[in-house]
Protein backbone atom coordinates (compact mmCIF):
# COMPACT_ATOMS: atom_id res chain seq x y z
CA UNK A 1 0.00 0.00 0.00
CA UNK A 2 1.16 3.58 -0.64
CA UNK A 3 2.11 4.96 1.91
CA UNK A 4 0.00 8.55 3.21
CA UNK A 5 1.92 12.06 2.95
CA UNK A 6 0.48 14.60 5.36
CA UNK A 7 1.76 18.31 5.09
CA UNK A 8 1.13 19.63 8.37
CA UNK A 9 2.24 23.66 8.70
CA UNK A 10 1.27 26.12 11.59
CA UNK A 11 0.09 29.20 10.71
CA UNK A 12 2.08 31.99 9.23
CA UNK A 13 3.24 35.02 11.96
CA UNK A 14 0.45 37.14 13.68
CA UNK A 15 0.95 40.54 15.94
CA UNK A 16 0.06 38.65 18.88
CA UNK A 17 3.25 36.11 18.22
CA UNK A 18 4.79 38.98 17.61
CA UNK A 19 4.43 40.18 21.08
CA UNK A 20 4.12 36.92 22.35
CA UNK A 21 0.52 36.91 23.76
CA UNK A 22 -1.82 34.21 24.51
CA UNK A 23 -4.23 33.68 21.60
CA UNK A 24 -5.66 30.27 21.40
CA UNK A 25 -9.32 30.78 20.99
CA UNK A 26 -9.28 34.52 20.15
CA UNK A 27 -8.86 35.22 16.65
CA UNK A 28 -6.15 37.40 15.20
CA UNK A 29 -5.27 37.87 11.56
CA UNK A 30 -1.59 37.28 9.89
CA UNK A 31 0.79 39.86 9.73
CA UNK A 32 2.00 41.16 6.41
CA UNK A 33 4.94 39.10 7.34
CA UNK A 34 2.86 36.26 8.10
CA UNK A 35 1.12 36.07 4.82
CA UNK A 36 4.31 36.38 3.04
CA UNK A 37 5.57 33.54 4.93
CA UNK A 38 2.68 31.35 3.89
CA UNK A 39 2.89 32.83 0.45
CA UNK A 40 6.58 31.56 -0.42
CA UNK A 41 5.27 28.31 0.97
CA UNK A 42 2.65 27.89 -1.71
CA UNK A 43 5.11 28.76 -4.08
CA UNK A 44 7.61 25.70 -2.24
CA UNK A 45 4.25 23.40 -3.12
CA UNK A 46 3.00 24.47 -6.03
CA UNK A 47 3.89 21.14 -7.86
CA UNK A 48 3.27 18.44 -4.91
CA UNK A 49 0.31 16.74 -5.75
CA UNK A 50 -2.20 17.57 -3.10
CA UNK A 51 -5.70 16.19 -2.97
CA UNK A 52 -7.09 18.15 -0.08
CA UNK A 53 -6.47 21.31 2.23
CA UNK A 54 -7.90 21.64 5.48
CA UNK A 55 -7.62 23.99 8.65
CA UNK A 56 -8.56 25.02 11.94
CA UNK A 57 -11.07 27.35 11.03
CA UNK A 58 -9.34 30.74 12.82
CA UNK A 59 -8.51 33.36 10.47
CA UNK A 60 -4.95 32.48 10.88
CA UNK A 61 -5.16 29.15 9.82
CA UNK A 62 -7.68 29.75 6.87
CA UNK A 63 -6.09 32.50 5.62
CA UNK A 64 -2.53 30.81 5.47
CA UNK A 65 -4.15 27.90 3.90
CA UNK A 66 -5.54 29.59 1.54
CA UNK A 67 -2.34 31.40 0.66
CA UNK A 68 -0.48 28.25 0.41
CA UNK A 69 -3.98 26.53 -1.97
CA UNK A 70 -3.88 29.83 -4.24
CA UNK A 71 -1.10 27.63 -6.92
CA UNK A 72 -3.14 24.75 -6.95
CA UNK A 73 -6.65 26.25 -6.79
CA UNK A 74 -7.27 24.13 -4.23
CA UNK A 75 -10.31 24.86 -1.69
CA UNK A 76 -9.92 24.82 1.89
CA UNK A 77 -11.99 22.82 4.46
CA UNK A 78 -12.50 23.52 7.89
CA UNK A 79 -11.74 21.16 10.83
CA UNK A 80 -12.72 22.92 13.97
CA UNK A 81 -11.25 19.82 16.05
CA UNK A 82 -7.75 20.93 14.85
CA UNK A 83 -7.86 24.31 16.30
CA UNK A 84 -5.70 25.95 19.11
CA UNK A 85 -5.65 25.06 22.82
CA UNK A 86 -8.17 27.96 24.25
CA UNK A 87 -5.96 29.65 26.95
CA UNK A 88 -9.23 31.00 29.01
CA UNK A 89 -8.85 33.80 31.02
CA UNK A 90 -5.55 34.26 29.69
CA UNK A 91 -5.90 34.85 26.37
CA UNK A 92 -5.01 37.86 24.85
CA UNK A 93 -2.39 38.38 28.14
CA UNK A 94 1.33 38.45 27.57
CA UNK A 95 3.06 36.08 29.75
CA UNK A 96 4.60 37.97 32.03
CA UNK A 97 1.11 39.49 32.64
CA UNK A 98 -0.07 35.96 33.05
CA UNK A 99 2.52 35.60 35.41
CA UNK A 100 1.70 38.39 37.48
CA UNK A 101 -1.90 37.84 37.72
CA UNK A 102 -1.84 34.31 37.99
CA UNK A 103 0.95 33.15 39.20
CA UNK A 104 -0.22 29.42 40.96
CA UNK A 105 -1.90 28.55 37.84
CA UNK A 106 1.42 29.91 35.72
CA UNK A 107 3.43 28.05 37.46
CA UNK A 108 1.51 24.51 37.04
CA UNK A 109 1.59 25.45 33.74
CA UNK A 110 5.26 25.42 33.28
CA UNK A 111 5.68 21.97 35.24
CA UNK A 112 2.87 20.42 33.28
CA UNK A 113 1.00 22.25 30.79
CA UNK A 114 0.11 18.78 29.74
CA UNK A 115 -2.57 18.04 32.36
CA UNK A 116 -3.04 21.81 33.34
CA UNK A 117 -5.77 24.20 31.90
CA UNK A 118 -6.17 27.90 33.12
CA UNK A 119 -9.09 28.43 34.65
CA UNK A 120 -11.98 28.32 30.99
CA UNK A 121 -8.81 26.61 29.15
CA UNK A 122 -7.94 23.34 27.39
CA UNK A 123 -5.15 21.03 29.24
CA UNK A 124 -2.99 19.38 26.36
CA UNK A 125 -4.95 16.55 26.94
CA UNK A 126 -7.73 17.99 26.42
CA UNK A 127 -6.37 18.99 22.85
CA UNK A 128 -5.29 15.73 21.88
CA UNK A 129 -8.86 14.13 22.69
CA UNK A 130 -10.58 15.93 19.71
CA UNK A 131 -7.26 16.59 17.37
CA UNK A 132 -5.55 13.30 17.02
CA UNK A 133 -8.91 11.35 16.03
CA UNK A 134 -9.36 14.38 13.57
CA UNK A 135 -6.04 13.64 11.94
CA UNK A 136 -6.37 10.12 11.71
CA UNK A 137 -9.66 10.40 10.63
CA UNK A 138 -8.30 12.17 7.20
CA UNK A 139 -5.40 9.83 6.84
CA UNK A 140 -7.85 7.05 6.73
CA UNK A 141 -10.17 9.05 4.19
CA UNK A 142 -7.19 10.18 2.16
CA UNK A 143 -5.07 7.04 2.47
CA UNK A 144 -2.90 6.46 -0.43
CA UNK A 145 -2.75 10.16 -1.49
CA UNK A 146 -1.10 13.95 -0.06
CA UNK A 147 -3.09 16.41 1.70
CA UNK A 148 -2.13 19.56 3.72
CA UNK A 149 -2.98 20.34 7.34
CA UNK A 150 -2.84 24.01 8.99
CA UNK A 151 -2.99 23.90 12.25
CA UNK A 152 -1.74 25.89 15.53
CA UNK A 153 2.13 25.67 17.45
CA UNK A 154 0.60 23.96 20.50
CA UNK A 155 -1.79 21.28 18.65
CA UNK A 156 0.96 20.47 16.31
CA UNK A 157 3.60 19.60 18.88
CA UNK A 158 0.65 18.17 20.58
CA UNK A 159 0.02 15.81 17.82
CA UNK A 160 3.53 15.24 17.08
CA UNK A 161 4.16 14.08 20.66
CA UNK A 162 0.92 11.65 20.68
CA UNK A 163 2.21 9.97 17.36
CA UNK A 164 5.52 9.75 18.03
CA UNK A 165 5.48 8.71 21.51
CA UNK A 166 7.49 11.45 23.37
CA UNK A 167 6.79 12.84 26.98
CA UNK A 168 3.80 15.20 25.93
CA UNK A 169 4.51 17.27 29.86
CA UNK A 170 7.31 18.47 28.21
CA UNK A 171 6.09 19.41 24.37
CA UNK A 172 7.02 23.05 24.71
CA UNK A 173 10.53 22.44 25.69
CA UNK A 174 11.19 19.87 23.08
CA UNK A 175 9.54 20.59 20.20
CA UNK A 176 9.45 23.83 18.60
CA UNK A 177 6.93 25.51 15.96
CA UNK A 178 7.84 28.42 13.98
CA UNK A 179 5.35 30.60 12.16
CA UNK A 180 4.35 28.63 8.69
CA UNK A 181 6.67 25.84 9.53
CA UNK A 182 6.68 22.79 7.58
CA UNK A 183 6.47 19.07 8.69
CA UNK A 184 5.59 15.99 6.70
CA UNK A 185 4.18 12.89 8.13
CA UNK A 186 3.81 9.88 6.20
CA UNK A 187 1.72 7.09 7.51
CA UNK A 188 1.74 3.31 6.48
CA UNK A 189 -1.63 3.62 7.77
CA UNK A 190 -3.05 4.89 10.77
CA UNK A 191 -0.85 3.28 13.45
CA UNK A 192 2.31 3.81 11.68
CA UNK A 193 3.50 7.00 11.37
CA UNK A 194 6.98 8.55 10.65
CA UNK A 195 8.11 12.00 10.97
CA UNK A 196 9.88 12.68 7.94
CA UNK A 197 10.62 16.72 8.08
CA UNK A 198 10.37 18.71 11.26
CA UNK A 199 9.92 22.71 11.64
CA UNK A 200 11.24 23.25 8.16
CA UNK A 201 11.37 27.24 7.28
CA UNK A 202 13.78 27.11 4.30
CA UNK A 203 11.04 28.84 2.00
CA UNK A 204 11.68 32.03 3.99
CA UNK A 205 14.15 31.62 6.78
CA UNK A 206 17.66 29.32 6.26
CA UNK A 207 18.40 28.95 9.67
CA UNK A 208 15.90 29.31 12.68
CA UNK A 209 16.69 30.68 15.46
CA UNK A 210 18.11 29.84 19.08
CA UNK A 211 14.91 29.63 21.42
CA UNK A 212 14.40 31.62 23.44
CA UNK A 213 11.11 33.24 25.73
CA UNK A 214 8.35 31.54 23.53
CA UNK A 215 9.35 28.54 25.20
CA UNK A 216 9.13 27.94 29.22
CA UNK A 217 11.90 29.15 31.86
CA UNK A 218 13.51 26.58 30.59
CA UNK A 219 14.78 28.43 27.71
CA UNK A 220 13.67 31.69 28.26
CA UNK A 221 14.16 32.35 31.97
Amino acid sequence: MTATRVYLVRHGATEASAEDRFAGAIDVPLSEAGRNQARLLGERLAYEKLCSIYASPMIRTVTTAELIAAPQGLAVEPIADLREIAHGRWENKTRKEVEAAFPEEYARYETDPYSFAPLGGESGLQVCARALPALLRLVDQNAGKRFLIVSHKATIRLLLSSLLGFDPRKYRDRLDQSPAALNILDFKDAVNPRLTLFNDTSHYDRMPDVPQGRLSKVWGG
